[in-house]
């Protein structure tokens, strides 16, 4: 599957899916007094930045010490995307709601793993290993993602009210069906190479 910048974008947006994440979010900050909530959006996002950027960089030294293949990261990647794009289409009971915090959040769950999940880090981790030549468009995709997210965290309160839950949950699973879609090709991608790696 070819990557350019703007699909690279895209996939990471629907990945952190922040519209979605958006009630979890809200939840989050409750105990947080309002005049510190743009700090903390900042800070996580930048954490949540970071973490994904050293995936990004360190991903193929981290490959070749576990000995692990291009094509197994490739179908890994592909399964992990298919459950997280289940999971926002067919969202379980009390999935966003069920976490109550008590104090300010630090880097968990908004950082990681709400914005830097399980998804995303083997993402930025194959798009880098992947081609590693183009690191910089890597790079410029994951911080139009990271400053997406920010926007849409930042005005959260005002877009649940804009939208309603009811248009969030719709996006939201508009977003899993076109994840899944992604998720497959990527899945059949890593199994068509490994089968012409044997052949």
């Amino acid at each position: 599957m070819d990557t350019s910048f703007l699909s690279a974008t895209i996939l990471l947006i629907l990945i952190t899916d922040p519209l979605g994440n958006i009630p979890l979010f809200i939840s989050a900050l409750k105990q947080v007094k309002p005049e510190r909530r743009r700090r903390v959006v900042f800070r996580e996002c930048f954490i949540a930045f970071s973490v994904l950027l050293t995936f990004m960089f360190f991903g193929k030294g981290f490959l070749e010490v576990m000995h692990l293949t291009d094509e197994s990261l490739r179908v890994a990647g592909g399964v992990i995307l298919f459950l997280i794009a289940l999971k926002m289409i067919f969202p379980g009971e009390g999935g966003h709601g069920g976490n109550q915090l008590s104090g300010e959040p630090f880097i968990v769950p908004i950082a990681v793993p709400l914005i830097a999940g399980p998804s995303a880090m083997a993402t930025v981790l194959l798009m880098s290993t992947r081609e590693p030549e183009r690191i910089l468009e890597w790079v410029g995709a994951l911080t139009l993602t990271m400053l997406v997210t920010l926007l849409v965290f930042l005005f959260s309160g005002r877009l649940q009210k804009l939208l309603g839950e009811q248009a969030i949950t719709a996006l939201e699973r508009l977003m899993g069906l076109v994840l899944t879609a992604i998720s497959i090709e990527m899945l059949l991608g890593g199994v068509a190479a490994y089968i012409k790696k044997l052949a």
